[in-house]
């Protein structure tokens, strides 16, 4: 699709975007960024003097809804400072609330959905002369495979493969908020990554909502790795996020054959009783989980491992969750992400009422959280004295004199700047650890 370059008033030029959610938000970001970059705008790194002002939204859970409906509080300051800066709403948000955001926000000036980002142009255009607009219609076929991501660094890049979901998870909104499976052609992807490559990049991150379900005529999700693996061959390579139901042997034995495939994978499992992954429409049974576990342990002997836990869905019993419990301490993850079960408008699962507490809500995550570092605490504590290659992120936050960044397997390391540089792939030497950091210092 040839793109319209609109004619951007003199008056409108500066752009600030804030997100919020997951990684997908992030890379839609960059493509927000770079379409309004190629229409004229420049990006900006504070909203101060912005004149348009765009939050990227998530709507997973209640409490992500929350946060946006507070930061809109905050910008009535620069609405009141300057009222000609448009204020807009972008993603899973502005698709799921729509019109409300307008009617009962009088600061929101524009409601953009996840299929409908190059609107925006027109949208702001429109603004300008106190035209509201929304943009929310969900697309089968749209995958900005033609934009060219604005990215804020040049050694880490999120390159999304494929966007909308088809599983129907009982607790999700993403189906209803994304829309439906589609993905980018194998070429567009190659073509980007080798761009990437040439400019320097050392890492990238695959992305979807389930990135295993990947499909582009006969080439499946382990096809497009290993086709990544080649082009990108100095380059780390890893993806987010897995279904358990569509992560094949073939992708598997992929991953373990390819050097620069990072051994870590984020497979989410929710719950491990047999009766809630039913109702949560999980299309796996913990056995089929616990086989595929077992599987990837044995091919790739050095994975990390990181799940999604939700607790409190309707009807969840002691036992239910006790179940779940016993799994923590079987698998023995890297990392979690765990959540107390939040009700979602649309979705099956609220439809299920909102049966179990507030309080056992609490109690029972606070108890899988606490397992949980105690588990990581223990694994991390098995790398004290080993060596590894970190990427170098960006500052540490509580030490100027200190790096962050990252391992293969995805683990965070804290250490000395030494002589490195942001974007340098160092060698660290592990001196001590906690449950969620590695802190080390620079070999040679």
């Amino acid at each position: 699709m040839k793109e319209e370059i609109l004619e951007i008033p003199t008056t409108l030029r500066g752009f600030y975007i804030e997100t919020y959610g997951c990684q997908m938000n992030t890379a839609d970001s960059e493509i927000i960024s770079g379409l309004l970059n190629k229409n004229g705008f420049s990006h900006m790194e504070q909203a101060d003097n912005a004149d348009v002002i765009i939050l990227n939204t998530c709507s997973i859970r209640d409490n992500a809804e929350q946060k946006i409906h507070e930061r809109l509080k905050h910008l009535r300051y620069y609405k009141k400072k300057n009222p000609n800066v448009i204020i807009g709403i972008v993603g899973c948000m502005a698709e799921r609330l729509r019109t409300e955001l307008i009617e009962n926000n009088n600061i929101v000036d524009i409601v953009v959905g996840p299929d409908e980002y190059r609107k925006l142009p027109e949208l702001i255009n429109e603004a300008k002369e106190e035209t509201p607009g929304i943009a929310v219609r969900l697309s089968r076929v749209e995958t900005y495979d033609d934009i060219t991501p604005l990215r804020t660094n040049n050694f880490f890049a999120w390159i999304s493969i494929m966007r909308g979901c088809d599983k129907f998870c009982s607790f999700c909104v993403v189906p209803f908020t994304r829309g439906r499976e589609r993905s980018r052609s194998l070429n567009s992807i190659l073509e980007e990554v080798i761009q990437l490559k040439e400019s320097g990049f050392k890492e990238i991150n695959l992305i979807g909502q389930n990135v295993n379900s990947y499909r582009d005529d006969k080439f499946d999700f382990a096809d497009l790795m290993t086709e990544v693996s080649r082009v990108a061959s100095t380059m780390r390579i890893r993806f987010t996020t897995s279904h358990p139901q569509d992560m094949s042997d073939k992708l598997i034995e992929t991953i373990a054959s390819h050097k620069n495939l990072c051994n870590y994978i984020h497979l989410p499992v929710q719950s491990a009783s047999n009766r809630i992954l039913q109702l949560m429409n999980r299309t796996y049974n913990i056995e089929h989980y616990y086989g595929l576990v077992e599987k990837i342990k044995k091919q790739i002997p050095d994975v990390s491992f990181t799940t999604d836990i939700i607790v409190g869905f309707p009807t969840e019993t002691d036992e239910d969750h006790q179940l779940t419990v016993d799994f923590l301490k079987e698998v023995k993850y890297d990392g979690a992400f765990m959540f107390k079960y939040s009700p979602r408008e649309n979705t099956k699962a609220w439809e299920m009422g909102d049966s179990v507490s507030s309080e056992i809500k609490s109690s029972r995550l606070n108890q899988i959280i606490e397992i949980q570092n105690e588990i990581a605490s223990t694994i991390n504590s098995k790398l004290i004295g080993k060596t590894f290659s970190v990427l170098t992120e960006k500052e540490s936050s509580k030490s100027t004199n200190d790096w962050f960044g990252r391992t293969e397997t995805n683990k965070i390391v804290v250490f000395e700047k030494g002589n490195a540089q942001r974007g340098d792939l160092v060698n660290v030497q592990i001196i001590k650890s906690n449950s969620a950091t590695l802190f080390g210092r620079i070999v040679e």
